[in-house]
């Protein structure tokens, strides 16, 4: 069997054999050797302290054009809208798109897709940035390679299609994770929670103060007058002697 040259499609190639392989498939989104795909109908992103209840945040529709944001320090899954193939002689690179990555958001995920994928891609990214980054359904920030391999191989996926975001990936990130971002502001919210609390003390502390200060002038008010005020004569009745010409 001749083996085939190991290279990576050229955007010629990508024009001749995308449009069997990408669903839906758009000239215009050749870049160069590679192809970009698109933000999908589903996303997840992990809950910061912000969410009512860590625990229900789950798996998120999106309609055509909504937009999302990934807060700093926090993870999510991104579906691609299109369906992707690669066949058993082949092999794809998967990125995110340079400028997306300048703003913060890191692929974490694999970064290839196997021979005979067949399915919607997802994603897995984190905010490495100090601000949330903003997103939208329908935004071109993934790109994908295409690279021959040797020959066709026969280890490879089982070409089952796929769609949309693994549950079992979302349960076990499920929960809120506590990002350098979120762990500051706690430490400032308890900080200033602190302060107000000393202001309060040292304010009841002045108010106690002034309250004692008012009671001691009074009472020493009353003593100093009570000093002052001149004691009433006491009146001591003697009894008058009697004259012996008055005994009987």
């Amino acid at each position: 069997m001749a083996k085939t040259p190991v290279s990576f499609w050229s955007g010629e190639t990508l024009g001749e054999r995308l449009a069997t392989l990408i669903e839906p498939f758009a000239p215009d989104r050749i870049d160069c050797a590679a192809y970009t795909l698109s933000i999908g109908p589903e996303i997840y992103v992990s809950p910061n302290d912000q969410a009512v209840d860590p625990t229900a945040v789950t798996v998120r529709k999106l309609s055509d054009g909504e937009a999302f944001t990934v807060p700093p320090g926090q993870f999510a899954f991104l579906l691609t809208e299109e369906i992707v193939c690669v066949p058993a002689d082949a092999l794809a690179f998967i990125s995110i798109r340079a400028k997306t990555k300048f703003r913060g958001l890191v692929n974490v995920s694999g970064f290839h897709v196997d021979p005979g994928y067949r399915g919607q891609l997802t994603f897995a990214v984190f905010n490495a940035g100090p601000v949330p980054i903003h997103l939208k359904r329908g935004q071109p920030i993934f790109l994908i390679w295409y690279v021959n391999l040797d020959r066709e191989t026969k280890f490879k996926k089982d070409g089952a299609l796929r769609k949309g975001i693994d549950l079992d990936a979302v349960t076990a990130m499920a929960g809120e994770l506590q990002s350098f971002a979120s762990l500051s502001k706690k430490i400032k919210d308890s900080e200033k929670t602190l302060i107000d609390r000393v202001h309060t003390i040292e304010k009841e502390q002045v108010y106690s103060r002034v309250i004692g200060g008012i009671i001691l002038a009074f009472l020493l008010a009353l003593t100093i007058n009570s000093i002052k005020t001149p004691a009433s004569p006491v009146v001591v009745s003697i009894p008058q002697a009697i004259a012996p010409s008055q005994v009987p």
